[in-house]
């Protein structure tokens, strides 16, 4: 959510970035919220007047009674009654304006950064760099469930049976390996100075709305029915939610969290054959970054928090590329945001494992985190991204560290939480 002032201020900056988004469908909001915002400082000077004016003649009452004078008293308390009845009007005149305002704020895209590609989708989005050299074997690499049921790792039919479409059961050394790069993960963000948190997996409304658009909230979350929580799609919801209604010590910046958590997505619409198997799901894992810290620090953690992620994968013999994501492609409250994509040999293309993202002051507007700096209070800036996602990230690994006779390499950094095990082989 953007600054009211801005719009105020410079509607056709705001109209511009709608523009630049291609939302012109959103243009006829900001002339809306404008005209919304005048009535209700409009309203809200009125109300102040009359309560100013109701407060000055209700002191008048008790020197009226002390003098005697009960019929003008009762005159003057009949003036402050009306005077009540119409505060009361304008008070709630001034919440329904109110909502409406922030309700239009909601939908009004951020404002993108100056560097962001323009470009109407994802398939617009502009490749920055690539890690490592991608590689096509000698040999043809199976499907990635095939290669899990190939080693007994993967059970989709019992799944299907136990949950539907979207789950599955994985097994033996496939879950080991699954676990292992979760908590290699986790150890690796801890090494670079994050602090390690497990969040609450459900949250409540204001949060959902604090830390995302209405349209993603439709089209991913899940509510518990009969009460007022949703079961988090990834755990930046609950962990920049954990910052909600707070004001922090600007000296205390930044907070660089690093967490585990199940995601639940509902996962909305047809898929294709690539995303069949783990590749879209209803449920999975993940280890994330975020990253809490003063505005002029952002930009400086969103190159950390990507680079992160490409040194993981690269740790673990993926190669990687860097995509930035064009402005059509970025979900309304994102300044700017990059996809890390890794290679697959079997599709002979990179495919996405992991978003990096910079919200700005958007998320902290929403949620009223503010911090307490030298020159005044201000709203932080808010960061998140994929550490890694195993059931995709596992569709890199074994294709990438497959062998001929379908065995599975485990790169040196991850035999210590394997157990020491060099590889996976077929039983």
């Amino acid at each position: 959510m953007i600054d009211i002032k801005l719009i105020r201020e410079n509607p056709d900056l705001v109209k511009e970035n709608i523009r630049k988004k291609f939302q012109d469908q959103k243009l006829p909001l900001v002339d809306e919220v404008i005209e919304l915002d005048k009535l209700n400082r409009k309203t809200k000077q009125e109300a102040e007047e009359l309560r100013a004016e109701k407060n000055r003649i209700s002191k008048t009452i008790g020197a009226l009674m002390a003098q005697g004078k009960k019929e003008e008293a009762e005159e003057v308390k009949k003036k402050v009654t009306e005077a009540a009845g119409k505060l009361a009007e304008l008070e709630e005149k001034e919440i329904e304006l109110a909502k409406k305002v922030k309700d239009i704020m909601m939908v009004i895209p951020n404002i993108i950064d100056p560097s962001v590609p323009i470009g109407k989708d994802d398939s617009e989005n502009v490749e920055v760099e690539r890690f490592g050299e991608p590689v096509v074997p000698d040999f043809e690499i199976p499907y990635h469930t095939d290669i899990m049921e190939s080693l007994n790792g993967i059970d989709l039919d019992s799944a299907r049976k136990v949950a539907g479409n979207g789950f599955y059961y994985l097994m033996g050394d496939i879950a080991r390996l699954h676990s292992a790069v979760i908590s290699y993960a986790r150890d690796f963000m801890i090494n670079r100075g994050f602090t390690y948190c497990v969040p609450p997996f459900m949250i409540r409304s204001n949060v959902v709305t604090g830390v995302m658009s209405f349209a993603e909230m439709e089209s991913m979350m899940y509510k518990i029915e009969g009460e007022d929580l949703y079961l988090i799609g990834t755990s930046e919801h609950s962990m920049i939610g954990k910052f909600i209604d707070t004001i922090l010590d600007e000296k205390k910046l930044p907070y660089t969290l690093t967490s585990y958590s199940p995601c639940f997505r509902k996962e909305k619409g047809a898929h294709g054959l690539e995303e069949r198997g783990v590749y879209r799901i209803h449920q999975f894992e993940k280890q994330e970054m975020v990253v809490v810290c003063k505005p002029e620090e952002s930009n400086m953690w969103y190159d950390k928090m990507w680079k992160n992620t490409v040194d993981l994968f690269r740790s673990l013999d993926i190669p990687v590329r860097t995509l930035e994501c064009c402005s059509g492609d970025l979900a309304d409250l994102k300044v700017k945001s990059v996809d890390v994509e890794a290679w697959s040999p079997r599709q002979k293309k990179y495919f996405e494992v992991g978003s990096c993202s910079n919200l700005g002051d958007a998320q902290a507007r929403r949620l009223q985190i503010r911090v307490n700096g030298e020159n005044g209070k201000y709203f932080a800036h808010t960061l998140n991204n994929t550490v890694v996602a195993p059931p995709r990230m596992l569709i890199a690994f074994l294709e990438n560290n497959l062998n001929a006779d379908g065995s599975v390499n485990i790169p040196e950094v991850l035999q210590p939480y394997m157990g020491g095990m060099k590889k996976i082989e077929k039983k």
